[in-house]
């Protein structure tokens, strides 16, 4: 796999991404970010850093598992692992930015959506993604975009450093 996106360059799309979403936020409107587990997660947390360096304060944070959400459930049977979903705060009335690391059919973003509505009703949801793949087969499109691939048949890797040691991004077929 080559190098698609290195530390430097990942850290511009972090940027790039907080810029876009501070200036789309309502004025006055609570705001939040949801990251899916287990890179969107990460993701998230960056993202909440760059917000309050531009003036965005109070952003509750929360991790999403959607594993009991996934429409591929009866096919992973007992493989399935389920990890914890952990949103302390209610989702009713807010401006929530969810947050994955790569986007491509649209089905993990879909079971994310039906996870958070179970929670309540946001005033919106906005996507952010650190990659686009492309090759959608549900009609949902990111609202924020660090990277997109040109190709959605190659493979996408994203490493981070608090999970795998290393900010990186990889592709290839």
């Amino acid at each position: 796999m080559r190098v698609w996106l290195n530390e430097q360059e990942i850290a511009a799309a972090l940027d790039r991404i907080a810029d876009a979403v501070a200036a789309s936020i309502p004025a006055g409107a609570d705001v939040a970010l949801i990251g899916i587990r287990s890179r969107g997660d990460v993701i998230a947390r960056r993202l909440r850093e760059r917000l309050q360096a531009r003036g965005v304060r109070d952003v509750p944070i929360g991790t999403l598992d959607i594993t009991l959400y996934r429409d591929d459930l009866a096919e992973i049977g007992p493989n399935a692992v389920v990890r914890t979903t952990e949103i302390d705060f209610d989702v009713s009335d807010r401006y929530v930015v969810l947050v994955d690391d790569v986007i491509f059919t649209g089905r993990s973003i879909r079971s994310a959506l039906d996870a958070i509505i179970d929670l309540g009703r946001p005033r919106a949801i906005r996507l952010a993604v650190l990659v686009d793949r492309g090759g959608r087969e549900l009609p949902i499109q990111p609202d924020f975009v660090g990277a997109t691939s040109r190709d959605p048949r190659e493979h996408v890797r994203v490493l981070l450093r608090e999970c795998d040691g290393v900010d990186r991004v990889e592709g290839g077929s």
